[in-house]
């Protein structure tokens, strides 16, 4: 498999430090709000990564973080006269309530930066100690950037270039600006934690150093999180860890690309700021991740609903095949014969392309695009009337069915049951459209008691009437079947 590694600026073989086993780590949220598309978009890169990479028969160990402890955390928890622990909490909680409905797995392990104080401060005072750190008289301690000779190996960041116009900010205690917090001496109202240098709590760096060290053995074959981590997170983070431990923080980097809402950045001064509840009163959790998986994770996703009513046109075509293929399964009897080579040798091309593509720097887009050609192909071969009836067609949907589940099973999507997806997308594009669902299923069975009587005066008006609510029905072997034209 090839990974591109940001440290690198390339593609590369994947290869992990222990044959057969897998360390990945992501930076999780900052738990103080309730989690955004961007949030979502990281998630589902990770997830899908760490699904692919098991479909794959490794064994991986899965970390991502919660940050409980922030600045921001703390402003909200006195603004709403809370605990900084309580807000956290909150937040984590939605989180996971999030997550859950896009069918993102949990971590194998998630720690919070909380449960981690000794550690962190371990790792500080190993850094002072061998002169990479130093304490202020107020009792923050900074790390030394120009101490870490390959500071900005993974950004591509020049140290003199940052040093130019930096400042120390008027009461800073900083030798240099670039110098980052590692501990932050407690201010009046915020939470603390005694230490060497007096009461205080850790800086945002240093919590990823020691979480990752302490659950995942060094280096970390994979280190993740959103491009806007590479730097300074990222950057200071291999800093003080490699700095501290003298061996490599993590052989792989990988980031995923920006969230723009209506091509602009999402601001909430904007006012397009889209947190994942936001966008799923209006759309199914499948579909939001479906749409995000339609981009390579390093490709920028540009958010916008009429981009969602696509991926939901997509979502739709690929279930209504689905659907097709389970009802041509369950015929009772098949007429011998086999399908032409060249409909089996484009089925298995088609699926071995779907892997490739995922060997390729996990490119879902380009996989979901063999998908669609298969569910072209299935199509075809349904439509004919003799070639649906073959025993070559059966064992072609025989395997068709397996693959979905591998598909489902990898994505994270088009695992549900067909007929009751269809039912449900049915249900949430008539509410978004106001259409009386009650007043169609009336039209239906007054439809389908004229026909029953044979009146098919009456039966045609119904179906009329149906079609002029912008509704279509298609008679199937189970009864008929609605769905919005």
């Amino acid at each position: 498999m090839q990974l591109y590694n940001t440290k690198t600026r390339k593609k590369e073989e994947f290869i992990p430090s222990h044959p057969g086993k897998v360390g990945m780590y992501a930076c999780g949220i900052t738990a103080y709000d309730l989690s955004h598309i961007g949030h979502a978009r990281s998630a589902v890169v990770f997830d899908v990564l760490a699904r692919y990479l098991r479909h794959k028969g490794l064994e991986v160990t899965f970390v991502r973080n919660f940050t409980d402890v922030d600045d921001k955390i703390i402003a909200r928890a006195n603004r709403e006269g809370r605990t900084s622990e309580e807000i956290a909490s909150t937040y984590i909680d939605a989180f996971h309530e999030d997550m859950d409905r896009l069918n993102v797995k949990r971590a194998d392990i998630e720690p919070r930066a909380t449960a981690y104080i000794p550690e962190m401060i371990a790792l500080t005072q190993k850094l002072v100690e061998q002169g990479h750190a130093y304490v202020t008289p107020s009792g923050d301690v900074y790390f030394r950037v120009r101490s870490f000779p390959l500071y900005g190996k993974l950004s591509g960041r020049d140290v003199d270039d940052l040093r130019s116009g930096a400042r120390v900010a008027p009461g800073e205690e900083k030798e240099d600006p670039l110098d980052f917090a590692l501990w932050k001496a407690a201010k009046p109202g915020e939470p603390f934690w005694d230490s060497p240098w007096g009461k205080g709590r850790p800086g945002w760096h240093i919590e990823c150093s020691a979480m990752s060290e302490k659950n995942l053995p060094l280096p970390l074959d994979i280190h993740g999180g959103g491009q806007d981590l590479i730097f300074p997170h990222h950057e200071n983070e291999i800093a003080q860890s490699e700095a501290a431990l003298g061996k490599e923080l993590a052989n792989y980097w990988v980031h995923n690309g920006f969230v723009q809402i209506n091509s602009e950045k999402m601001s909430k001064s904007l006012g397009n700021f889209k947190t994942i509840r936001d966008i799923l009163e209006q759309r199914q959790p499948e579909t939001l991740r479906f749409f995000l998986l339609g981009k390579h994770y390093r490709s920028p996703v540009d958010f916008s609903f009429e981009g969602m009513d696509e991926a939901e046109r997509g979502l739709r075509r690929v279930y209504e095949c689905f659907l097709e293929a389970e009802l041509a399964r369950a015929r009772s009897s098949w007429k011998p014969g086999e399908l032409p080579e060249e409909l089996v040798r484009e089925y298995e091309t088609l699926k071995q392309a779907f892997l490739d593509s995922m060997e390729d720097d996990c490119n879902t887009a380009s996989a979901i695009g063999h998908i669609f050609a298969c569910v072209r192909l299935i199509n075809r071969i349904l439509e004919d009337k003799k070639l649906r009836q073959l025993e070559g067609t059966k064992k072609l949907l025989d395997d068709f069915a397996l693959s979905a589940a591998a598909w489902a099973d990898i994505l994270g999507v088009f695992g549900s049951d067909p007929e009751t997806f269809l039912r449900e997308l049915r249900n949430v594009r008539a509410a978004r459209m106001g259409l009386d669902t009650a007043r169609v299923e009336e039209l239906l069975a007054q439809r389908a008691e004229a026909r029953k009587q044979k009146d098919f005066a009456r039966a045609d008006a119904a179906r009329d009437a149906i079609l002029a609510l912008g509704v279509e029905v298609r008679d199937t072997p189970t009864g008929p079947v609605w769905d919005i034209a």
